[in-house]
């Protein structure tokens, strides 16, 4: 009993490092400065959107029980930071579920989005999906800079070791 409670507390920490890691990325300046994203809420749940989904495919590509577990750790936590900053917002708690459900929505939509380009290479496509909704742009070329450097990191994570990657991600470097 006390092996399955520590378990599941180290388990928490593993999702909670994960997420830390997430979020110093997509908080690079270099987005807002860069690249032109927009410097607001909405837009900063997109970074972080692609941030996980990045991080969660390159430790389930891993293709072993402790990789797949570090995934749904960090999607876990994720979910959890979403509820956290809405009650943070002051969301009351009978609102938070519809938000949430409203949130989950998004999330999942994001995450089916670029899932797939991610994983064939398709510049162009992911370019199209992140400039609709990172840059709020119906102009492919807005989301193009974003897609080659999201590309980059899938490429960077795929070449580390599972290990480093637990530690510290190679994200790609941001740029125009």
């Amino acid at each position: 009993m006390l092996q399955n409670l520590l378990r599941s507390f180290r388990r928490e920490r593993v999702g909670d490092a994960l997420y830390e890691l997430v979020v110093r990325q997509a908080r690079d300046p270099g987005f807002y400065t860069t690249l032109g994203v927009a410097d607001r809420i909405d837009a900063r749940f997109e970074l972080y959107t692609l941030h996980m989904l990045l991080l969660t495919m390159r430790l389930k590509d891993e293709g072993t029980e402790q990789g797949a577990d570090a995934g749904q750790q960090l999607f876990d936590t994720y979910v959890s930071a979403l509820d956290h900053t809405l009650r943070e917002l002051g969301v009351g708690d009978i609102s938070v579920g519809k938000k949430m459900r409203k949130l989950g929505e998004s999330l999942y939509g994001r995450m089916t989005a670029y899932e797939q380009p991610l994983r064939d290479g398709d510049a162009a496509l992911l370019a199209e999906r992140l400039a609709r909704n990172v840059m709020e742009s119906e102009t492919t070329s807005d989301g193009a800079a974003l897609a080659a450097y999201a590309l980059a990191g899938r490429e960077r994570l795929a070449a580390q070791p599972f290990a480093e990657v637990m530690k510290a991600p190679a994200w790609a470097e941001v740029k125009a």
